[in-house]
């Protein structure tokens, strides 16, 4: 994992972060509910067996972005009712991270949310978080029209409702492939990890093969990596 140069980040004013596996760890329960619920909504809209609703949906992700985009494109579903059915969830797997709200709140500009999740979740996840009131919005996939990332309008739509200036911002994300625009438009770019790379992570689907060159950081613990952002490396960590 990298240790961050703190004169790298020292003319960032917009802090963007995604929020499932980003802001929270990749092993908590919280998205393998959603999942799950979204391999059941394909399975009853197409009288799917379990198994081949996970490998469509799953097909749908890669192919489109999301699976709610390829549902939308291709069976003309409701995205409402989607998005209301796959985050109906129990938020109380989320710990409470103090520790990662005075780290956002330390960093020098603004923050924001933007995912592929809908408001809802979003606010509900960061609340449970405890660093809601950190972040000056949320930028979900409604706002963005329904047009997920990693596609370029996604970002756009959002960069310009905010006024947001590429080369002053930061993106942090899960996903190699969602830094791709952010990185062309001037981003720095930080890709968060599962601590220890943990093995469901290697599943298929959430490779990003050949997508190195749009990651300036990598690491395993945001809390600590803002907080060198903000302070600096101490010689251990060098």
């Amino acid at each position: 994992m990298n240790v961050p140069d703190p004169s790298h980040f020292q003319h960032v004013r917009t802090w963007i972060f995604d929020l499932d596996k980003t802001l929270y760890p990749h092993d908590t329960d919280l998205y393998s509910q959603i999942d799950v619920r979204m391999t059941a909504y394909v399975s009853e809209l197409l009288s799917l067996s379990r198994e081949d609703a996970r490998r469509l949906q799953k097909e749908l992700y890669r192919d489109h972005g999301t699976t709610l985009r390829g549902l939308m494109d291709l069976y003309n579903i409701d995205p409402d009712d989607f998005l209301q059915k796959v985050h109906d969830i129990d938020y109380s797997w989320l710990k409470p991270n103090p520790e990662l709200g005075r780290a956002i709140r330390a960093l020098p500009g603004r923050k924001f949310i933007f995912t592929n999740g809908n408001r809802s979740h979003a606010e509900r996840a960061a609340a449970q978080l405890g660093v809601l009131d950190h972040f000056e919005d949320i930028f979900d996939i409604v706002a963005a029209g329904l047009v997920p990332k990693p596609r370029r309008e996604s970002y756009e739509t959002f960069m310009a409702r905010h006024g947001i200036q590429g080369p002053d911002a930061v993106m942090f994300e899960d996903l190699a492939r969602n830094l791709r625009v952010p990185k062309a438009m001037g981003m720095k770019t930080v890709l968060v990890v599962p601590r220890n790379l943990e093995s469901t992570y290697s599943e298929i689907w959430e490779r990003d093969l050949g997508q190195e060159d749009e990651v300036d950081y990598v690491t395993d613990d945001l809390t600590r990596f803002l907080r060198l952002i903000v302070r600096g490396p101490a010689p251990a960590d060098i």
